[in-house]
């Protein structure tokens, strides 16, 4: 198989999907690599560096979609992709349909295989390509709450850590998982007063134990979310519905009693978001204020920190990519059930139930969608 490493075009993305030691594991299975020129420059891999590994560098990106049999991004196609995708080509990525219509009804439109990063999923239920960029988003979250408090940033000039004689500020964390319990951990040891919600009481229970005792955890509900963000300096959205749109937490009604200059960070905005009020942003505008509040609602979190960022991501891509390259996507996906949840449309059918339900699409079963 012919595999296809693109250069990222989202704003200040970063990112590469494959680094040149990935390259020399496919090309070991005996099948051919070719990177975009400079896909790897923001992550520090130069085009050397990816020749040396056994790759072939592509001009451009419409070189790699026309003749790549699998092409592989870090974040979503965008519109000036669309018409590059080719029938029955596999396309390997983020892609967060469920938040993302016009781009699923181009995915359906171009006849090709799409396979979601986010949705692959273990039996356990954990997200094993979502888990290592979601840990990064956490960590980032209270970097950048923090940042956004200072009075130059638009916040209210409260530290996080407080200083001696003085109250440290108060965190509040809606989602106990992987992005929650990173986004804790980086708060906690700051010595901030933090919140940590979740609507799953074992998960609760095993928060208490690990967690420090700067640490509450909370039964998440309306009511407690109600009284919290009135205390609140930061309030992190760290829900994540797998594969569908992020629930509406943290409402208009809400947003008004918060303190002005307080900041919320929605790292569930590639699903759309978890603050009503939630607009995707860059890392070149990455901020606005609604009544007072400062939101950071940075779609792409992980992009910002690339070269630690795409060392964590490829060290999970790699071994599901090369497993579609060997067996090819059919059979990947009749083999392995964790490929399969990550199927989103196959062949102009929407095989994903979540992104079905979001736009109210047909849904097809993946083992019936070819």
């Amino acid at each position: 198989m012919l595999v296809g490493i693109l250069k990222e075009i989202k704003t200040a993305e970063n990112r590469v999907s494959m680094t040149p030691a990935g390259v020399e594991v496919m090309v070991q299975n005996g099948h051919g690599v070719l990177v975009e020129k400079q896909a790897g420059a923001g992550s520090g891999f130069d085009d050397e560096a990816y020749v040396k590994a056994g790759a072939e560098i592509a001009e451009t990106p419409a070189e790699v979609f026309g003749r790549a049999d699998m092409v592989m991004h870090v974040k979503e196609p965008l519109p000036s992709e669309y018409d590059l995708i080719r029938p029955g080509q596999i396309v390997f990525t983020y892609l967060h349909l469920a938040a993302a219509e016009e781009l699923t009804q181009a995915l359906i439109k171009s006849d090709s295989i799409c396979i979601a990063y986010e949705t692959i999923q273990k039996a356990d239920g954990s997200l094993p390509l979502l888990t290592p960029m979601s840990e990064v988003a956490g960590r980032m979250a209270i970097q950048q709450g923090a940042k956004y408090l200072e009075m130059a940033q638009g916040g209210q000039g409260v530290l996080l850590g407080g200083v001696p004689g003085v109250d440290p500020g108060t965190v509040v964390v809606i989602g106990g998982g992987v992005v929650g319990t990173n986004a804790a951990k980086m708060a906690c040891g700051l010595g901030a007063k933090v919140y940590i919600l979740d609507m799953n009481l074992d998960r609760l229970r095993y928060l208490n134990d690990v967690m420090p005792a700067n640490c509450v955890t909370m039964m998440s509900s309306p009511q407690t979310l109600r009284k919290l963000v009135k205390e609140a300096d930061v309030v992190v959205g760290a829900v994540l519905l797998p594969g569908a749109k992020a629930p509406k937490l943290v409402t208009k009604e809400m947003l008004k009693t918060m303190k002005p200059g307080s900041v919320l960070v929605d790292v569930a905005i590639d699903q759309g978001g978890c603050f009503e009020t939630s607009q995707a942003t860059t890392h070149s505008e990455p901020i606005f204020n609604v009544d007072g509040v400062v939101h950071y609602c940075v779609a792409n979190m992980p992009g910002a920190v690339a070269k630690t960022s795409t060392l964590a991501l490829t060290n999970a891509t790699l071994p599901y990519a090369l497993e579609i390259a060997n067996l090819g996507w059919e059979r990947a996906l009749k083999e392995n059930q964790e490929i399969r949840l990550g199927a989103n449309v196959i062949k102009g059918k929407v095989t994903y139930n979540g992104v079905a339900q979001a736009f109210d699409l047909d849904y097809t079963p993946v083992e019936e969608a070819w």
